[in-house]
């Protein structure tokens, strides 16, 4: 007796996992690769704003507002590598 093989299900986007779209290959067609300068330069502000509220609030308050900055500059960082080419 053989172990069914399961079948890949369809993505949120209505494709398979890591099945090419069509026309996917064409220039101009996937995201605009990610600007080295420019996600320095936000990463760069984000956390100038740790520093800059550092101590201005109570404990609880600049530890939430702290981990919110730090997530959106984990975000810019997860959109660049997003539009870099995987070989």
């Amino acid at each position: 007796m053989t172990t069914p093989t399961p079948r890949p299900h369809p993505g949120p986007h209505g494709h398979r996992q890591g099945m090419p779209l069509p026309g996917s290959h064409l220039p101009g067609a996937g995201p605009e690769p990610a600007d080295p300068a420019r996600v320095r330069e936000e990463v760069r502000e984000l956390l100038a704003e740790l520093e800059a509220g550092a101590g201005h609030a109570d404990a609880g308050v600049d530890l939430i507002r702290r981990a919110k900055i730090l997530e959106q500059a984990h975000d810019v960082l997860v959109e660049a590598l997003a539009t870099v080419d995987k070989i």
